[in-house]
């Protein structure tokens, strides 16, 4: 099993002490698994190290921010991608502080087909009228396909969510469309502002949707390789700063999956090609079981120091 755990570092360390996670399994896996990979960024990267972990994973290339996750989303949501270049945009909140706007987590919005339907039909427009393919896929997945999408970098959603827009705007303020892209997003919010429906939502205590992001601008790219299972179970108390939920999602995390890969380990339950892929703010790290080493090698990497679950995660 190929396991990949996004967020498994806290997203703004330190949030609180380390320590405090009790991780058995992990710790047993560290005796007999050994870094193979490491990849090393910036938090400031527009492809977050999970996102960039998983398309190693598929064979795809691409620069930052410039991963076709669009493409591949519509043709699982039975979308016809063809060769055009496709974009997703997630409906959004988009809040107005004093001193910033920040995107509120999409998953709040609490969108159902209906209203998400409506408010779709309400922009297409902007978007056809533009020479842009606008599609509805899901409640929280629309997309557009314009050739100026093809090589336009654009910061992933789980960068941005809770945080300042302009700081991911900025790095691709330059590049070809994102003029186009800028119109279209303020068109869409003055025409957002006073649709019935987000009127109707404020009065039931729901946040309007009043702007969308996009990201995973590209053509698509054919699997060159099988797709780990990403299990994203620490995403959502990471995005909200959720300590103790993030806590408790690692300790599911040791008596779940971890603990069948230690079985696999030990021969009680099969496994082919088992690792896990360790990913956080920064950067990603894969680790696998040792091969090609004797037993006596095998005995003393037991017996050596092993590298405690906090360390890895301090690294990520």
């Amino acid at each position: 099993m190929a396991l990949l755990i996004p967020f498994a570092a806290p997203r703004a360390a330190p949030w609180g002490d380390l320590s405090l996670l009790q991780l058995p399994h992990l710790q047993a896996l560290l005796a007999d698994w050994a870094p193979v990979a490491r990849d090393d960024g910036d938090e400031l990267s527009l492809t977050p190290p999970h996102e960039r972990a998983l398309a190693q994973a598929l064979g795809w290339q691409g620069a930052d921010g410039s991963l076709p996750w669009a493409a591949r989303a519509a043709a699982a949501d039975g979308i016809d991608t063809g060769d055009l270049a496709w974009g997703l945009l997630t409906p959004a909140h988009w809040h107005l502080g004093t001193e910033q706007v920040s995107l509120i987590d999409p998953a709040g919005l609490m969108l159902d087909e209906a209203t998400s339907r409506s408010l779709f039909a309400a922009v297409q427009p902007l978007f056809t009228s533009a020479g842009w393919l606008f599609t509805w896929g899901a409640p929280m997945r629309w997309y557009a396909a314009h050739e100026s999408l093809a090589d336009l970098p654009c910061a992933a959603l789980d960068r941005v969510i809770g945080r300042n827009v302009d700081r991911w705007l900025g790095p691709s303020q330059q590049a070809p469309g994102m003029r186009t892209v800028r119109r279209l997003q303020a068109e869409v919010q003055m025409l957002l502002y006073t649709h019935p429906l987000n009127d109707e939502r404020l009065a039931r205590g729901l946040l309007p949707v009043n702007s969308f992001w996009l990201s995973g601008c590209g053509p698509a790219q054919p699997a060159n390789g099988p797709a780990p299972n990403v299990d994203d179970r620490l995403r959502a108390p990471a995005l909200a700063g959720d300590w103790p939920g993030w806590l408790r999602g690692w300790e599911t995390l040791d008596d779940g999956p971890f603990r069948a890969l230690v079985q696999a380990q030990a021969g009680t339950q099969p496994a082919a090609a088992p690792s896990l892929t360790l990913c956080g703010e920064r950067s990603a790290l894969r680790l696998a079981p040792r091969t090609g080493q004797g037993l006596f090698a095998r005995l003393r990497q037991r017996l050596a120091p092993r590298p405690s679950p906090r360390s890895l995660l301090e690294a990520l």
